[in-house]
């Protein structure tokens, strides 16, 4: 009797673990017919939200950055993003993978070492893209990014509501959302 309490236990719990694994999944799709080839080239990270307690504490020092993306040979993505950070520009070079259906990317975060997950959840490829990544940046301490790319420093207002309305149906707040000001500085080639 045991053992079939056991049993049924374990079974119970994976049937919740699977609900909620399928809730989760289903609020962060992905771009249909996404194609990667049209998703090239420069983009300008012009809004961000994250669950992360950085995001509200660093808000007003934050500007907005550039992302170039390259393709790979091996049918990845080179991510290369270029920030302002206590008044120097830096640099750094993410190795997107694909794994599962097109738009979807994982990679490993070289300061944490962990295998984070990307998704271009909607792009027109012109004008912005709404991605979201998640991941963990430590032992229990799980994140989540809602990131709006912009084609230029100047998105319009109805994209900067799209990412708003995308960025809370992800469950960020309005305080963990930003939209990043546009910097002459870490911008050069890239105008």
């Amino acid at each position: 009797m045991a053992a079939l309490r056991t049993l049924w236990t374990g079974l119970v719990l994976l049937g919740v673990l699977g609900v909620l694994q399928t809730r989760a999944e289903a609020q962060v799709s992905l771009q249909p017919n996404f194609q990667q080839d049209k998703f090239l080239g420069l983009w300008f990270t012009a809004g961000l939200a994250s669950n992360s307690s950085w995001i509200r504490e660093k808000k007003a020092a934050l500007s907005m950055c550039t992302s170039l993306v390259a393709p790979t040979e091996d049918g990845g993505l080179n991510l290369t993003v270029t920030f302002l950070r206590k008044d120097q520009c830096e640099t750094r070079t993410l190795l997107l993978q694909p794994v599962g259906p097109p738009g979807c990317y994982s990679y490993t975060s070289q300061h944490w070492g962990s295998t984070n997950d990307v998704r271009v959840v909607e792009t027109d490829y012109g004008e912005y893209a709404l991605l979201h990544t998640e991941g963990t940046k430590g032992p229990g301490q799980d994140f989540h990014v809602a990131t709006l790319y912009s084609r230029t420093q100047t998105p319009k207002a109805e994209v900067k509501e799209k990412f708003t309305a995308f960025a809370k149906a992800q469950g960020f707040t309005e305080d963990s959302i930003v939209f990043l000001p546009p910097t002459d500085k870490c911008m050069e080639g890239h105008q």
